[in-house]
């Protein structure tokens, strides 16, 4: 006889982002997987969020304790309601030689965090791992999102409901969220002609909470940060339904700035959606040995 390794090809790579959506609303995206060999192959999927030692994996320390590089849990955020946040459909078949599959990722996350996860694994003769996919995704309660920077959050959340509204602008009924926080870090390498860099993208989901044009507009203050030595690259704007754009930020440090010590300067950017919303931003900046 002979033996024939399967070989197949995935039209990901190891992380599969589902990207941004409303809380209560789905997402999907699909996977092809196409089968090079010439032997049918049968294959099953496997989800870590519903392994039968998941219980136990979970009396474990957080990551985030005990690493500075892992922010994300295999398994992160769940679904309130019990159901998966996301499902794969075929969970099982065959794939004949020379033909594909697809595969449908639905995402359905029911409360907002930005740190949906789960990782998936494809088998082939229910033993051979051939491909795994790590999946994420996050949910918004309003069509807007901020994303850049270092997190000062941490990635695991309290299993308690809670409302992100401030207690006393929610007395006043006002439609403006509690500040959040962000931190960039830019690091100058001494005697460079090139400026330290860094980033923070605004984002307008698709959504009918939004306005057709203009939907989400945007303005980050400039004032402080510019006799700081910071330049942006647009600081303010205006994005339609699913556009996003990005704010650049260079610095080049002062004359008079004293190397040992780092440069923190605050800024505040408002993104006005459907509600308004407010991040005060930390710009970090520090010279460094080449």
């Amino acid at each position: 006889g002979h033996g024939v390794v399967p070989s197949t090809e995935c039209s990901v790579g190891e992380v599969l982002d589902m990207g941004y959506i409303m809380a209560g609303g789905t997402g999907t995206a699909t996977v092809k997987i196409k089968n090079t060999s010439n032997l049918t192959v049968p294959f099953s999927i496997q989800m870590e969020s519903l392994s039968p030692t998941r219980d136990r994996d979970q009396q474990k320390i957080p990551s985030f304790l005990t690493s500075s590089l892992q922010r994300t849990e295999i398994v992160g955020t769940q679904n309130y309601n019990g159901f998966s946040v996301f499902r794969v459909s075929p969970t099982e078949g065959k794939i004949e030689a020379g033909k594909s599959q697809d595969f449908v990722v639905t995402f359905s996350p029911d409360h907002e965090s930005l740190y949906y996860s789960d990782h998936l694994k494809v088998l082939f003769f229910g033993k051979q791992t051939a491909h795994e996919i790590h999946l994420k995704g996050a949910a918004r309660n309003h069509p807007m999102f901020v994303e850049g920077g270092v997190p000062l959050d941490v990635p695991v959340e309290s299993l308690a409901v809670t409302s992100p509204v401030a207690p006393q602008e929610a007395l006043e009924g006002g439609p403006q969220k509690a500040v959040r926080s962000l931190l960039l870090l830019l690091e100058y390498v001494e005697g460079s002609a090139e400026p330290a860099r860094a980033e923070i993208t605004v984002g307008a989901m698709q959504s009918p909470l939004l306005a057709a044009k203009k939907a989400v507009e945007f303005s980050l203050d400039s004032a402080e940060l510019q006799r700081a030595g910071f330049a942006l690259d647009g600081p303010r704007g205006a994005l339609e339904r699913g556009q996003r754009q990005r704010i650049g930020v260079s610095w080049l440090p002062p004359a008079d700035l004293q190397t040992s010590e780092p440069l923190l300067v605050s800024a505040l950017l408002t993104v006005k959606g459907d509600i308004t919303e407010s991040y005060r931003v930390l710009f970090m900046a520090r010279v460094v040995s080449a």
